[in-house]
């Protein structure tokens, strides 16, 4: 099992798809980083060699920001927004939705489950 960014990439999966389960890597990010390192793309990951798996973790490490330090950064942007005070912070802050859905139906993610309200039935 190789192991990049603090991360077990299966084995058995092609590379383009393996390198998916590091935090801030998609689609796009995996096939640039096959085309730098000179890796098909539909190779598996048990057929790499030692130093195939080696440039792909010095690549991603040089120009990539992945796993801890991205998820540092975001969390670092969202405590920004808050301390700000701006209305995506206080957004952040009550638990609602960020980006302008709406909140009388949906939003359950956000809001958790409905509470009920004593007295309401019509």
């Amino acid at each position: 099992m190789a192991r990049i960014a603090g991360v077990n990439i299966p084995t058995n999966k092609r590379v383009r798809i393996a390198l998916r389960y590091i935090h801030g890597i998609g689609p796009a990010k995996a096939d640039e980083i096959c085309d730098v390192v000179g890796i098909k793309s539909d190779r598996r990951v048990q057929d790499l060699t030692d130093a195939e798996i080696l440039r792909i973790r010095e690549t991603i490490d040089s120009d990539h920001q992945v796993e801890g330090d991205l998820r540092r950064e975001v969390s670092q942007n969202i405590k920004r927004l808050m301390d700000m005070g701006n209305y995506r912070g206080l957004r952040h802050r009550r638990g609602l939705p960020v980006r302008g859905q709406r909140t009388h139906t949906n939003a359950r993610t956000r809001k958790g489950p409905a509470k009920a309200i004593a007295g309401k039935k019509k």
